[in-house]
């Protein structure tokens, strides 16, 4: 479990989210991507040369708050230090395919080299805290 019941719940309902990391001068950068889950932790796809990737490299310190998509506006921000993932890729990059998706996911042939010939990686969180506003409406 990440937080309380109603914060997992929130966790496991939502798909979006804004990544914040680091820049070497310690100023913040925002990225929005889909997420998935794996017990108590959170989990996206980037590419070893984008900026999300060299931040977390220089400085593992993350935080990502899950949006909720409509009305009535939850949301929720884990953070924590983030680790990164370069070896068995591709369950997390099924699993975040099948949340984005909300539908099953089944790779093209490929889609290991595709993921290897972009250098694709996952960015992975256990959070250490939570905040956020998850029972309104």
């Amino acid at each position: 479990m990440i937080g309380t019941p109603e914060q997992d719940a929130f966790i496991n309902e939502q798909r979006w989210a804004v990544v914040t990391t680091l820049r070497r001068d310690g100023t913040p950068t925002n990225s929005v991507v889909f997420y998935a889950r794996e017990g108590d932790e959170i989990f996206f796809s980037t590419a070893a040369g984008r900026l999300k990737a060299k931040t977390v490299r220089k400085d593992p310190r993350i935080a990502i708050t899950i949006l909720d998509e409509g009305a009535p506006f939850r949301f929720l921000t884990l953070e924590g230090k983030a680790t990164i993932q370069t070896e068995s890729i591709v369950p997390g990059h099924v699993a975040v395919n099948k949340a984005m998706r909300r539908a099953d996911f089944t790779p093209p042939e490929g889609f290991e080299e595709r993921l290897n010939k972009d250098g694709r990686l996952l960015i992975r969180l256990k959070p250490e805290r939570v905040s956020g506003v998850v029972n309104r409406g």
